[in-house]
């Protein structure tokens, strides 16, 4: 896609996986619906739908006190497993997704993924894309302090060598967008699962289809660009 050498590029790209990335949300709800299924307790879509962007252990809680007896690092062990499983027969890429990451590839601008799905799941995805794209992998068993905490997002431009602030970060739930506006980047959210309302200092797009380089500088540059309408 042409774009201006001359306009800002954001230092860097920080991406969600689950749901921004990919569509792997689906592959989740199925998940815990197997794993619920499977010891007879209860869980509703409104509780799939609020485990959406949480730390695994959270949603671990979860399902224990929704009646899984098992302790909620086990289940995270379980629902990771059956994840990767799913991913390995075909990466879910979200529309618009390879498209951006080729002209950020081009225009030589840093990948990074901050997610708070484990490593073992992030590098499948990683393997997905062409070789090179993500410098780095921000994953939820390697941080102290999960999403809508800031940290994932520290850490993030920490590796890359950048600022937060200089960096745009591409997020689709509620926790993961409270994680990157905390963190100081500029922050772009694209609904999937659930609804992404405004906030203060927020972008907005129905779809990354929407995004380029160019929009991506002016977020950057400190621009709300609101494409949701």
């Amino acid at each position: 896609m042409p774009h201006d050498s001359s306009a800002t590029l954001p230092a860097a790209v920080l991406f969600d996986m689950d749901g921004t990335l990919v569509d792997t949300e689906p592959y989740w709800m199925l998940a815990e619906r197997e794993i619920v299924a499977a010891h007879g307790a209860t869980w509703t879509h409104e509780d799939a739908l609020g485990a959406v962007g949480q730390a695994l252990v959270t949603t671990g809680a979860m399902l224990r006190d929704a009646g899984v007896p098992l302790e909620p690092a086990e289940i995270v062990t379980w629902l990771v497993a059956r994840v990767n499983e799913q991913l390995r027969e075909a990466v879910p890429w979200r529309p618009g997704v390879l498209e951006l990451l080729d002209d950020l590839r081009a225009a030589r601008v840093p990948c990074a993924i901050v997610t708070m799905s484990y490593r073992s799941q992030a590098q499948v995805v990683a393997d997905g894309a062409p070789a090179g794209t993500f410098a780095h992998l921000v994953t939820g068993d390697e941080v102290a302090h999960g999403k809508p905490h800031p940290e994932p997002y520290l850490v993030a431009a920490d590796l890359l060598g950048v600022r937060a602030e200089d960096c745009v970060a591409v997020e689709d739930s509620g926790p993961g967008i409270t994680s990157a506006l905390a963190s100081g980047a500029r922050t772009l959210g694209v609904p999937a699962e659930v609804p992404v309302p405004q906030r203060p200092g927020l972008s907005r797009a129905a779809s990354l289809k929407q995004i380029d380089l160019d929009v991506l500088g002016r977020i950057v540059s400190g621009e709300v660009v609101d494409l949701l309408g």
